[in-house]
């Protein structure tokens, strides 16, 4: 029995086919296994603009293969736009909201699968998470990388066009030189180019099995990404056919894979809160000591944009992902014993997988760095833990202790860098931005390039209990739990208080003794954020930690 039998068959559901009739449906069609496809299309976000097309594609596989594609839509954020002001704060909330709504979707219409058709940030884990929580055949599969732009002859990407805005603020760059970056970074559709958050979900589907090799590297205007949705929707049927379902996919060594490739690759930190969210949709829990069990052990081989030269048209033309696994099984880093969507397990998809251009992908004996990409601290700044990029901090501030600067919003921040008022050694920190403080964990892209454009990436911290884009670089380290907002210690810093940072280490200290702690503690009122939302005030009651993926309770 199928689950859309529950909707569509026998005399008492005389009425369920008659609307479907009427929505155009001849019974034949009726009687085929019902596909609901996740359509994240809209007009603003530029990976999402060609979605249509790629949405048709699916459908195209799923009907030739004798089911019915029926088309929904959700909702998405374009972080880039968001940035920087109140629409931040919508952003990572709207992950659940997308989990939600195709939850009411699948179960008010009993779809027998999914195939998610996504490409950006919040998108792409709201869907996976829809999917292990419903438990249904399901597929991923994303719009695809934008190109680079190029300006002079050199490679550019949307984080120049942040950076550039911080060479403005130092003088460094004129109104046209900021309009020149502005008009040729992003020059057209598809995810960022870099290995921002996106792309390293992206890539994350991959690696967990969700989607198809080639789901996180083959370009948006390529043909072959179009093929590929073609060939999602011949895969979701098969996956019915055979009884495969996102939880015999997500296991514990999937997640592990996950982590192994987004530590080699140098993904975004917003892996550490998405990818612990999908696992609590799907009944797991996965500790984040794992980036650091396994970033001792996993070499980081990839030098992606933003900390690297690489951008994922490079990754996809030196092998993809598929080629990144299969370096990573040589050198036992890898379970290849793994299911995926393909219905074969990853050890079969990788088998004649191979790299093609050493640089960007290299030899796990030559690596970019000896250890992963991202690195979890703990320390009496951050007791529970927070995160950092360290492929993408330079050497310089690796171990770094300096005087706090301490801002209760983003604002606040941002302006006191734009009245250059920050100086060289100073640790930024910006609070009461965590997921209950914000509310909505805002990502602070802007001060962190505008550091890095004034060239101060190499001599300033930033600390929040915020987090970052994954175009983010720099000493930047994000996920500061508890939150100001919950009275971790980080609500108690003050003013010129000396903090030390040790990501080797993996420690984050701040260096108060604890008597003058406990006074402090014992005066301490939270600052509250005001928002004029009754959504995000909800959001506020009933988000949990950063470090445990910001689900809600």
């Amino acid at each position: 029995m199928m689950r859309s039998d529950r909707a569509k068959t026998g005399p008492e559901r005389a009425p369920h086919r008659s609307l479907l009739k009427a929505a155009g449906y001849c019974d034949w069609e009726i009687e085929r296994p019902w596909v609901g496809v996740a359509n994240a299309y809209n007009q603003i976000i530029p990976g999402h603009v060609h979605l249509r097309r790629i949405t048709e594609a699916v459908k195209a596989g799923i009907y030739a293969a004798g089911g019915l594609p029926i088309e929904f839509p959700t909702i998405g954020v374009c972080d880039g736009i968001a940035m920087n002001h109140l629409g931040m704060k919508f952003s990572l909330p709207s992950r659940e909201l997308i989990m939600d709504s195709i939850e009411v979707m699948a179960q008010a219409h009993a779809f027998d699968a999914l195939v998610l058709v996504t490409n950006c940030d919040k998108i792409i884990p709201g869907m996976a998470m829809a999917a292990a929580r419903l438990n249904i055949p399901s597929i991923v599969i994303s719009g695809g990388p934008m190109l680079t732009g190029t300006l002079h002859g050199r490679e550019i990407d949307l984080n120049t066009v942040f950076e550039t805005v911080g060479k403005h603020i130092a003088g460094k760059a004129s109104d046209a030189d900021l309009l020149e970056v502005e008009n040729a970074a992003c020059p057209g559709c598809g995810s960022c180019a870099g290995m921002f958050t996106a792309n390293t979900m992206n890539c994350m589907m991959e690696a967990l099995g969700l989607g198809l090799p080639g789901n996180g590297s083959i370009p948006a205007v390529h043909a072959e990404r179009e093929r590929l949705a073609k060939d999602a929707g011949r895969a979701v049927m098969a996956l019915i056919e055979k009884d495969i379902k996102p939880r015999d996919i997500l296991t514990r060594e999937a997640f592990e894979n996950a982590v192994a490739v987004d530590l080699a690759l140098g993904g975004s930190t917003n892996t550490a809160l998405h990818l612990p969210a999908i696992a609590w949709a799907a009944g797991l829990s996965l500790d984040l000591e794992l980036f650091n069990e396994l970033g001792g052990k996993v070499p980081h081989i990839c030098s992606m944009s933003p900390g690297g030269s690489y951008h994922i048209q490079d990754l996809y033309r030196a092998g993809g992902v598929q080629a990144v696994m299969a370096r990573l099984a040589r050198g036992g880093l890898l379970h290849e014993n793994c299911l995926t969507v393909t219905g074969a397990t990853q050890g079969e998809n990788i088998a004649g997988a191979r790299v093609v251009d050493d640089e960007v992908i290299r030899p796990l004996d030559r690596p970019y760095h000896a250890t992963g990409g991202l690195a979890v601290l703990r320390g009496s700044l951050a007791p529970d833990g927070a995160v950092v990029k360290q492929s993408a901090v330079a050497p310089e501030m690796l171990v770094h202790t300096g005087p706090a600067r301490v801002f209760d919003s983003e604002e606040e921040a941002f302006a006191a860098i734009q009245a250059r008022k920050i100086v060289e050694g100073d640790v930024l920190v910006i609070r009461y931005e965590g997921p209950k403080g914000g509310p909505g964990m805002r990502e602070m892209l802007s001060p962190t390039s505008a550091l890095a454009g004034m060239g101060m990436d190499k001599t300033v911290a930033l600390i929040t209990d915020g987090r970052f884009s994954g175009a983010s670089r720099g000493a930047s380290i994000g996920h500061i739990s508890p939150e100001a907002a919950a009275g971790g210690p980080i609500a108690l810093v003050r003013e010129g208080d000396p903090i030390h940072i040790d990501i080797p280490g993996k420690k984050i200290d701040l260096l108060v003794d604890e008597a003058e702690l406990a006074r402090r503690r014992a005066a301490w009122k939270p600052y509250v954020q005001a928002v004029d939302s009754p959504f995000l005030s909800r959001y506020r009651r009933v988000v949990t930690s950063g470090m445990s993926g910001a689900v809600l309770e």
